[in-house]
């Protein structure tokens, strides 16, 4: 283990992992207090140095124009809108298609480790990472393949309880150590950043209703894995209170507009897209509509002392 990721004592370790549990375990959505927010970066008399790291929600495969196959990473994805909206001087993105909490610190084919586009002089850094963790596309392979046996119920959740306890939100609880491990990175290796943790967007219909063959789950497991979701955005939303990071909400924002609705309202699109974008991911609205609420989440700290 490094330097900059070692800090937490076992006895602070356990305590977060009891909240933590408690939490997921009600899957409780409510609102964690971070840290004061500051205003957005201005830059230490260089400009603002902003870098982006994460997964394939953030590079935006299939989104025009591919600027790195190896990432499959779009220059119009809510890392790029935002640097040009903040005038950035200073830009790295290396967010990559399939990067998980590892590749942090491991190369990704052409993509070194991402932890080392930061530096003491990098104002900004947005960070989406988990998902991957989690194991988005295993979950999506697995209900799909398991709705046939029951189009009207819930094959999928009954396949991740069978053992008598939810291994999904099990998965989200151990990938919390990994998430906390990465922000203490961060302000390690960035000490002067402003850190936002980005959660993931709206996948799947908020009140639970189904959309089969377009997303082909059965009907009661568009709820199961739409609370699986909630529950890792939950997480995120606390690790970054732990670790002096702000949490960015894209979820809310993007309410109405999941996998399942018509192709000219839909920012997520389905396992078959109509637009440009990977499966089950956001398409250039879906980015854009990130970015909105990045930058909303960065002027929140003009002149108001919450998180």
């Amino acid at each position: 283990m490094t330097n900059d990721t070692r800090g937490a004592d076992g006895a602070r370790g356990r305590r977060r992992a009891a909240v933590l549990g408690a939490a997921l375990g009600g899957c409780a959505l409510v609102a964690a207090s971070t840290s004061p927010a500051a205003a957005v970066p201005a830059g230490h008399g260089h400009g603002l140095s902003y870098v982006a790291l994460g997964d394939s929600y953030t590079s935006g495969p299939a989104i025009p124009a591919q600027v790195d196959a190896n990432c499959a990473r779009s220059d119009q994805n809510y890392p790029s809108l935002l640097a040009a909206r903040l005038g950035a001087t200073a830009f790295k993105d290396v967010s990559c298609a399939g990067a998980t909490t590892d590749e942090m610190w491991k190369e990704q084919g052409t993509n070194g480790p991402q932890l080392d586009a930061l530096g003491r002089d990098t104002d900004l850094v947005t960070v989406q990472i988990g998902g991957n963790d989690v194991g988005f596309g295993p979950i999506i392979s697995t209900c799909a393949r398991l709705a046939s046996q029951d189009p009207a119920g819930d094959p999928c959740e009954r396949s991740y309880t069978a053992s008598g306890y939810d291994e999904l939100a099990l998965t989200v609880l151990r990938t919390a150590p990994k998430i906390d491990r990465v922000l203490r990175a961060v302000h390690a290796r960035a000490p002067h950043a402003r850190v936002l943790l980005v959660g993931y967007p709206d996948l799947l219909p908020d009140d639970g209703s189904g959309c089969f063959p377009s997303v082909p789950f059965a009907a009661k497991d568009f709820p199961y894995l739409r609370d699986t979701e909630k529950r890792l955005n939950l997480m995120l939303r606390l690790v970054a209170a732990w670790n002096r990071a702000e949490y960015v909400d894209t979820y809310g924002p993007t309410v109405g507009h999941d996998m399942c609705k018509a192709p000219a309202d839909r920012w997520i699109e389905p396992l078959r897209p109509a637009a440009p974008a990977a499966p089950a991911h956001p398409n250039a609205r879906g980015e854009a509509a990130m970015a909105q609420a990045v930058q909303e989440r960065l002027e929140e700290g003009r002149g108001h002392d919450r998180g």
